[in-house]
Order: structure tokens, then C-alpha cells, then sequence
């Protein structure tokens, strides 16, 4: 058995990477959606409860949205360039996604408003954010980031 580590990542990883960056482009774009969106353009969407809820978001909820989501880009940007930086730049992108999620289904209570299907979508991220963590810390520990 060799103790030599590859410093070459396969497929796997640039696919990963990848699709981290997608992810997180995605992201970024439904942020920039939320926030160019006007009260008018919400109220011929949205029920009067809806309306609330998303007129009502606090500052620094928005503003650990924008965390979350520009961390997340950085932070795949990072992993295809292979740098290590990309592991704390992803635990950002997590605890802001967290804190965000703090505001929505603690705090005010958007289960209420958007019934239990409001919750796919964080989960997925959540999922995701554990994901990159994980991978990250794995690919770092191969040797594949400098």
C-alpha cells in the first residue's frame, strides 16, 4: 500500500465542482430575483400572507441571503481553481444559509405561510452546503488543493 497521495483530481471532482458552481450561480441568481422584485410585482404573485412575509424580511436576513449565496459562488470558483480556500469560504456560505433559515422558519414561521413543501428547498441547500463541506475537506485531504 503507498503512502503517495494524487494530486490529480479525477472526473468526479471536476463534475462535483462543477455542479457546485451551478448550484451556486443559481442561487445568486434567485438573490438577485428577491431583491429587484418590487411590492407590486409580489402582490399580483402572491396571497396577502405571502405578501407579508416576503415584504417583512429583515435586513440582515437579505444580507445573509447575499452572504450565503456570493460565499457559495467564491467558494466553487475556488475549488475549480484548486485552492484550499474554498473549504472556509464554503463554512460562510453555510452559516449564512443557516442564519437566513433562521429568520424564515424560526423566527417568523414560513412553514405557516408556505405549508411543508416551503421546506424543500432549504433542505436541498442545506443538503448541498453539507456536500461541498464534505467534499472539500475530502479533496483537501488528498492533496488535490493547494
Amino acid at each position: 500500500m503507498s503512502d503517495v497521495i494524487d494530486s490529480k483530481p479525477g472526473t468526479l471532482f471536476w463534475s462535483l465542482a462543477g455542479f457546485f458552481l451551478l448550484f451556486n450561480l443559481l442561487g445568486l441568481l434567485f438573490y438577485y430575483l428577491s431583491v429587484t422584485t418590487t411590492p407590486e410585482q409580489i402582490a399580483e404573485s402572491f396571497s396577502g400572507e405571502k405578501q407579508a412575509f416576503l415584504n417583512g424580511t429583515p435586513t440582515w436576513a437579505t444580507a445573509a441571503y447575499a452572504m450565503a449565496v456570493n460565499a457559495g459562488v467564491l467558494a466553487s470558483i475556488m475549488l475549480l481553481l484548486r485552492k484550499a480556500w474554498a473549504f472556509p469560504i464554503y463554512i460562510v456560505s453555510f452559516v449564512s444559509v443557516l442564519i437566513q433559515d433562521l429568520d424564515s422558519f424560526v423566527l417568523r414561521n414560513g412553514v405557516e405561510v408556505w405549508g411543508a413543501s416551503g421546506l424543500y428547498l432549504p433542505a436541498v441547500v442545506i443538503i448541498v452546503c453539507v456536500a461541498e463541506l464534505l467534499y472539500t475537506r475530502s479533496a483537501k485531504a488528498k492533496g488535490w488543493l493547494s
